[in-house]
């Protein structure tokens, strides 16, 4: 007689699964953070007059959210796009002084004061997408061998030989061949 055993799920992670869970590609996610770090620092500028902790705060879980939501073929993306977000965020929030180039100064120099919560949150982003590479690498893995385990298990004891390495000999012993035929049929010079 066989037992089945019920797992319960705990009531947090039953909470977590309800939220969205959205798979943007790289160029989504990387829009996705950089709108929302814009609209985040015009919101910091309006209620904190541009502080800094909260705009740096605000990015952590940005930085977050945006390795989370990528899609797993555009991992790579995600620290990538990270730190693009926080200077386009960064902008409203730098306070510089009239003028194209003054703007501009006020921009590097706003980058360069905040730095730790730039390489924070980029740091972030990129162990998050680290980690679910690597869970989908496993999970790969254990798919194809389950596969394999289960392929052996329906054949009899004899392996079949694979398509790829049947082609692979058959274009290895062409060459051989055509070499062998050119040089036939190769017009003598007189």
């Amino acid at each position: 007689m066989y037992r089945v055993r019920v797992r319960s799920v705990p009531p947090v992670v039953l909470a977590l699964r309800r939220f969205p869970n959205p798979r943007l590609t790289g160029i989504g996610a990387g829009l996705f953070a950089a709108l929302t770090m814009f609209v985040l620092a015009c919101v910091d500028r309006l209620l904190f007059d541009g502080s800094e902790l909260v705009y740096g705060l605000l990015f952590l879980p940005v930085s977050a959210l945006t390795a989370l939501w990528v899609r797993p073929a555009d991992l790579v993306t995600a620290p990538i796009s990270v730190p693009i977000a926080f200077a386009v965020g960064v902008f409203p929030i730098s306070g510089g002084s009239e003028g194209v180039g003054g703007q501009i100064m006020g921009l590097v120099t706003a980058l360069a004061v905040h730095a730790g919560w730039l390489y924070g949150g980029t740091l972030i982003a990129g162990l998050i997408a680290s980690v679910r590479k690597v869970r989908q690498m496993r999970a790969r893995r254990r798919y194809v061998l389950a596969q394999g385990a289960q392929g052996s298990q329906g054949r009899g004891a004899a392996p079949r030989r694979a398509p790829r390495a049947a082609a692979a000999s058959a274009a290895a012993a062409k060459p051989v061949r055509a070499a062998a035929g050119a040089a036939a049929r190769r017009p003598q010079r007189p």
